[in-house]
């Protein structure tokens, strides 16, 4: 095992710097509670000193030609993928997902590192000649300037490039803030970006807590925020960085809805939804958590998700054969374990529990088994509360019209997906369902790094939204000029 530096350090100015910080938490590994490093908990000073590190580099890089800034990003994607097995490993020990996870993390973020090398093409403007006799109009786009990113922990190599790599390829300078339960990815990652010779101050990173993230919401250096958490601290966020006059981008929570029809491929059907709502231990804000089940679908759906429930296995996330690793506290463990409390308790039937499982040679992890309640109320405590753990609701309705107002009646608005094996049913629900991803025989409808990753109502507060287009919109403010120039028919050339 690699021994790590204790307490980890900032990247500042291109310097590995200590921080300023007179309080340490532990980096703890949830499957088998040892303590993996020592994150220092930030001051507003050391978010200052980044700030002024990055708005001192925006000068020049904001200068640098396009396509000389994608050379870094080049650099990166090969070092990324050199580096996959060592990477997936520190996000599996610190995040608890299994190896095969935080692999195809990582190629998510890959990808959106290829997606952001075109930038030259993506960052393109437009023009007009002859608006009126002489007059020509063009709209071009330039970097808004210092960019911060807080990210959550449930994705440490993944969700920090929805938004890095944009900014930065457009010519803004960035501060990343890690969740302070997972810094070690990161970490690495900038060890990464360090060796791609990225002029010192165009990336920094910044550890700690809520005292940092005000620190951010409120720097007057900083124009824009990328944040993924939940609704609550998204909503707090979003409205301060607002109020502090930032551009703000803020992915919330989630109560993701599934509806299997009668005419599903059953074995497909299950297969994916298990997957879905139980990969990464249900720690992702596209899980399924809701699957509502209609008609005759009830009986067959619910048999089979059971069986599937039961049958997977739950370990760390390093050992061979693993398919769920532990939730990433105890406090996690022990709210989910009161919601599903709680959900009995307002009526739900338990079909499968999951709670208080004896995983061999880990007894202190923070482990769950999958966990399946039926009869849910759709107007309960459970069916509104993102559990954000290895749960999943079933609920039973008779038409595809009932099941469409049960997702949309919901104030989430993330992903919806629908199983069936008609071609006019999808493209109702593709038309109807009120989410920003829709899936259609997909349990995990997560958009491709050129395509915006949506979210709607209390799932997203912002207009545009993570990757592809859209980050090149959020990084990039437009500049129209509109611009004359007078014959001289007295010079001859």
């Amino acid at each position: 095992m690699v021994h790590l530096k204790t307490p980890l350090l900032n990247y500042i100015n291109g310097k590995w710097c200590p921080s300023q910080a007179t309080e340490l938490l532990d980096v703890v590994n949830p499957a088998t509670a040892q303590s993996l490093a020592q994150v220092p908990l930030s001051r507003k000073s050391d978010v200052d000193e980044a700030a002024v590190a990055a708005a001192t580099a925006f000068t020049s890089w904001r200068t640098t030609p396009p396509t000389a800034r994608v050379q870094y990003l080049f650099k990166l994607k090969y070092l990324l993928e050199e580096n996959l097995d060592e990477l997936s490993r520190t996000i599996t020990m610190e995040c608890g997902k299994t190896l095969a996870e935080s692999k195809a993390e990582l190629e998510r973020a890959i990808e959106n590192v290829e997606v952001a090398c075109g930038i030259p093409t993506l960052m393109q403007g437009y023009n007009l000649e002859d608006i009126a006799r002489g007059i020509d109009e063009m709209m071009i786009r330039q970097p808004v300037g210092v960019t911060a990113i807080i990210a959550p922990f449930n994705f440490p190599g993944m969700i920090p490039f929805w938004f890095l790599p944009y900014s930065i390829a457009c010519g803004n300078t960035a501060i990343v803030k890690p969740s302070e339960k997972v810094p070690l990815t990161m970490e690495k990652i900038f060890h990464l970006l360090e060796a791609t010779g990225l002029p010192p101050g165009v990336v920094n990173l910044v550890n700690g807590a809520k005292e940092v993230v005000d620190a951010i919401l409120e720097h007057p250096t900083i124009r824009a925020i990328s944040f993924v958490g939940s609704s609550p601290v998204a909503k707090y966020v979003y409205s301060k960085g607002a109020a502090f006059g930032k551009r703000m981008q803020c992915q919330g929570g989630a109560k993701n809805p599934i509806v299997v029809l009668p005419d599903a491929d059953m074995e497909m059907t299950t297969r994916i939804a298990a997957d879905s709502a139980f990969g990464c231990a249900g720690q992702r804000c596209l899980a399924a958590s809701v699957a509502v089940a209609v008609g005759e679908a009830r009986y067959s759906f619910k048999d089979a998700i059971a069986s599937s429930a039961q049958n997977r296995i739950v370990g760390y996330g390093l050992d061979t054969g693993v398919e769920m690793g532990p939730v990433i506290t105890r406090e996690s463990k022990s709210r989910i374990e009161g919601l599903v409390a709680r959900g009995i308790e307002e009526g739900a039937q338990l079909l499968i529990d999951g709670r208080h499982p004896q995983i061999s040679g880990y007894s202190e992890g923070n482990f769950l088994r999958p966990t399946i309640l039926e009869n849910v109320n759709p107007q309960s405590t459970l069916a509104e509360t993102e559990i954000f753990g290895p749960v999943l609701s079933l609920m039973y309705v008779e038409t595809i019209a009932d099941a469409i107002a049960i997702v949309n009646r919901s104030k989430w608005g993330n992903m919806a997906c629908l199983f069936t094996s008609s071609g006019a049913a999808a493209r109702r629900f593709r038309y109807e369902a009120q989410a920003g991803n829709i899936g259609i025989n997909i349990g995990v409808a997560a958009p491709m790094a050129f395509f915006p990753f949506s979210g709607w109502k209390d799932s997203f507060f912002g207009d545009l939204h993570g990757q592809g287009r859209d980050a090149v919109e959020f990084f990039t403010q437009t500049k129209v000029v509109v611009e004359r120039w007078p014959k001289d028919w007295s010079r001859q050339f």
